[in-house]
């Protein structure tokens, strides 16, 4: 099959001029171009990874801890009803398994230290079936809580910085007392630590007491849970089934589901990553748009040779068509390099960081700060294919003036001084 020859010819005035000091320069802003690009592409896909693998890291470490969806009384009070609010929301099919609770917040302490912490109340024998953190602690911690103990499972941060472990009392104070004489007196309640847990997400491992319904229900003076915690089979349609949920259910009940929960941080989590995208596009058109300055001066080198393709009967349009090759072929292979090297980095980030961090002695992600520890990398189709697609877009569009201005050559005056 013949190869047109405004492919071919391009591809020789891409690859041409290293050898020689005339066309060296050119081919030099050339390879400058390409790389450019390359590294422009690179970089959008590794900080790109970067976010959406830090994004996944600390949602599904909030998931450990947190139930997809949570149905709660607006005032804070217990469920009327609770076995018919359990069976209705174990009707739809998405629906894995349900556990009552016990949300509330009190004070922790330790001596002189003193904790602000989430206090939930559970059903030992129904939590594991909600969330992965009880699951892994069914078999070891969760049986401790008896009802009637007084026993208490705090996060493994809210342990250290109280200085308690396993078997020490502390003192749960409960904001909301009993009206006395001399004021309002906050309720006080001694608790033994039956255990301690770690979740891998700092927060709430800094500030989440677990202790049994019952007891919980008699400290805080509440008949009964306040919601129901719930897991789906998926949790991307966690919105879709809390409304469905919130349809079905009999009474004031409000309904709320695992990306409302931490709506702030997810929505600041996707503004910064539409924001970096922008930023860093801004340089891969900047390597594209150096082509502009490369094909112009080749256009200016190469004035000899339009003239003489036009003299062959070369068309304006062939003409055109042989410097948006050159151009062209420069953003594809910039393109190609830096998605090969954004790729390879975004796979093998998880050995490449902690190396790096060895060699310069410091920490890129203070556990306290970031929630995690590592850098988590998480390369997606539908950032790599834009990126791609934009690059190719921005090196094809940086072609079309110089390649209109080689067009545009008279041979007549070209040819004048040759």
């Amino acid at each position: 099959m013949q190869i047109p020859y405004e492919l071919s010819l391009g591809w020789r005035y891409t690859r041409a001029g290293r050898a020689t000091r005339r066309n060296g320069f050119i081919s030099f802003i050339s390879g400058v171009s390409m790389l450019g690009i390359a590294l422009g592409v690179a970089a959008l896909i590794i900080v790109l990874s970067v976010m959406n693998g830090f994004q996944k890291e600390v949602r599904d470490r909030m998931l450990g801890v947190l139930s997809h969806i949570e149905v709660f009384t607006p005032s804070g009070e217990a469920i009327p009803d609770l076995p018919r609010t359990l069976a209705e929301i174990q009707r739809h099919p998405q629906v894995l398994g349900a556990a009552p609770f016990i949300g509330a917040q009190g004070l922790i302490a330790r001596g002189e230290d003193m904790k602000g912490a989430i206090v939930r109340g559970i059903d030992p024998a129904l939590e594991p079936r909600v969330t992965e953190l009880a699951a892994q602690l069914s078999a070891t911690v969760l049986p401790r809580l008896a009802p009637g103990q007084f026993g208490i499972v705090l996060g493994g941060e809210l342990a250290r910085s109280l200085g308690v472990r396993e078997g020490d009392t502390v003192t749960l104070i409960a904001p909301s007392g009993q009206v006395t004489p001399a004021g309002v007196v906050p309720r006080i309640k001694q608790m033994t630590v039956v255990g301690t847990f770690d979740s891998g997400h700092f927060e709430y491992d800094s500030g989440l007491a677990l202790l049994h319904q019952d007891d919980a229900a008699r400290i805080f003076r509440l008949e009964g849970p306040t919601g129901v915690r719930v897991r789906l089979q998926d949790l991307q349609k966690a919105r879709e089934v809390a409304v469905q949920i919130a349809g079905s259910l009999s009474g004031d009940l409000l309904v709320r589901d695992w990306t409302r929960q931490n709506r702030t941080w997810f929505a600041a989590v996707q503004l910064e990553k539409r924001m970096m995208f922008i930023i860093l596009t801004l340089i891969v058109a900047v390597a594209a748009f150096n082509l502009v300055s490369t094909l112009v001066m080749t256009v200016t080198d190469k004035r000899a040779d339009i003239a003489i393709l036009r003299t062959l009967g070369a068309s304006p349009r062939s003409i055109m068509g042989v410097f948006v090759v050159q151009g062209a072929m420069v953003g594809v292979i910039g393109t190609l390099s830096g998605l090969a090297l954004g790729l390879l980095v975004a796979f093998n980030i998880d050995t490449l960081v902690p190396a790096l961090e060895r060699l310069l002695g410091a920490t890129f992600l203070p556990q306290d700060i970031y929630l995690i520890s590592r850098m988590p990398s998480d390369p997606q189709s539908t950032d790599i294919v834009p990126i791609a697609v934009i690059s190719l877009v921005l090196a094809f569009v940086a072609t079309l003036y110089p390649s209109w201005r080689a067009s545009r050559v008279n041979p007549a005056e070209a040819l004048r001084y040759e």
